[in-house]
């Protein structure tokens, strides 16, 4: 990851657009381990991929504050 911009102590844009892609990609993620279990049709798969709810609540969390991180849009 790049560094900050020690005038203004922003990331370059670059790094702003890698953080909100990977922040997009791991909620994601989080939202289909806790969705998943309503689609599975094998009994065994869906008890094991429900046991992994805390990992799905996690990700989602973590997806959540890195699209926190992505700073908003300059007005103009």
């Amino acid at each position: 990851m790049s560094k900050p911009d020690s005038r203004t102590g922003q990331r370059p844009p670059r790094a702003n657009t890698d953080l909100l892609q990977k922040g997009i990609l791991i909620a994601f993620i989080g939202l289909a381990v806790l969705l998943s279990p309503y689609f599975i049709k094998s009994p065994e798969l869906q008890a094991t991929v429900a046991a992994s709810s805390l990992v799905g609540w996690f990700a989602l969390v973590l997806g959540a504050a890195l699209i926190g991180q992505y700073p908003p849009a300059a007005p103009g």
